[in-house]
């Protein structure tokens, strides 16, 4: 039968959608369909993927999915067809333990907002989103402002995220090159793991005001992040989902899409400039642009060792107990 958590729905940039599904049984049959009765083509093809070409642009679309036994799935796009921001996505759609389902439509995650096209702010505007959360450093958000819709454009609230161990790494660095950033991709691997390490240890405060800010607005839709949509956005998707009782599997599965949708190599030069990194090789910065299992596991492995669960971390640390949990499970499940 159909596994819900595991259909993805996306839209290149032609306007085609393009769906994948996972299946009991890998030779199951699934029927592919758009929920609302429009001009399309459907052609299915045999590893369970699906296209789906001549919808109309400016709106999101929902599709049925029907396997030979009767049972059924209706996902929308996960990627948003957004031209300015590669990696902005819709982190509802997935089951929790208890079966229940994140809702569609209130949760999103993306990278900087600086460079949405005049089509992609109509297709913001149309999501009805109440705060946008901006994790990038105050001199990014002031280098590269977001745009935003305008009739209608969500509050943005500031909360920037500097890991506390990046200032340590990059002057570690800077010694042993002698002035001028040096290392390899092995020591960029490890930076990033201690930038997740951080997250927990670090950065308390900032993430549970993104929460007390969420529950403060009644049934908020909002939108979570930074530069790339990847590590800070990351880590807040991550604990808004296992705050609904979304199993630890199903999260990294929804953490690991970035590598679908952002892709270093169009990347690495700007990052480069950015932090002073011209003479280094591309494959030692690579590490920064991408994403791993073993950044986001090492995360939650700080959580473990120092609250013994994700619970504990969310009542203690973020401020999401008992009473704050039922909230949002009662706001964003169904």
């Amino acid at each position: 039968m159909l596994i819900p958590d595991a259909v993805h729905v996306w839209r290149d940039a032609g306007g085609d959608y393009h769906l994948e599904w996972d299946t009991e049984q890998a030779d199951q049959a699934v029927v592919v369909e758009p929920v609302l009765e429009v001009a399309h083509d459907v052609e299915h093809y045999p590893d369970r993927r699906a296209k789906v070409s001549g919808l109309p642009h400016g709106k999101r679309h929902y599709f049925r999915l029907r396997d030979e036994h009767g049972n059924e799935v209706v996902a929308t796009e996960r990627k948003l067809g957004m031209e300015g921001t590669p990696n902005f996505r819709d982190f509802g759609g997935y089951r929790n333990a208890a079966g229940q389902q994140v809702k569609w439509g209130y949760l999103y995650r993306s990278g900087q907002l600086s460079a949405l096209t005049d089509r992609d702010l109509d297709l913001l505007g149309s999501l009805d989103l109440d705060v946008v959360f901006d994790f990038r450093r105050v001199e990014e958000q002031e280098s590269d402002p977001s745009r935003m819709p305008a009739q209608g454009a969500p509050r943005i609230s500031s909360l920037p995220i500097i890991p506390g161990s990046n200032s340590r790494f990059f002057e570690e660095a800077e010694q042993q090159g002698g002035g001028q950033l040096e290392f390899g991709r092995e020591a960029m691997f490890a930076f990033m793991r201690e930038i997740n390490r951080d997250f927990v240890e670090g950065q308390q405060a900032t993430y549970a005001r993104m929460f007390h800010e969420i529950l403060e607005t009644e049934d908020a839709r909002f939108l979570v992040h930074c530069a790339a949509g990847k590590d800070r956005t990351g880590f807040a998707a991550a604990m808004m989902l296992l705050a609904l009782g979304v199993p630890r599997d199903v999260v990294m599965r929804d953490y690991m899409l970035t590598s679908r949708f952002f892709l270093p190599e169009r990347e690495i030069e700007r990052l480069k400039a950015k932090y002073d990194m011209a003479h280094m090789d591309s494959s030692a910065v690579r590490p920064m642009l991408e994403v791993h299992e073993d950044y986001l596991e090492m995360a939650l492995l700080s959580i473990d060792e120092q609250f013994g669960s994700v619970e504990t971390y969310l009542e203690s640390a973020l401020g999401v107990g008992n009473a704050e949990m039922a909230e949002l499970r009662r706001r964003y499940l169904v």
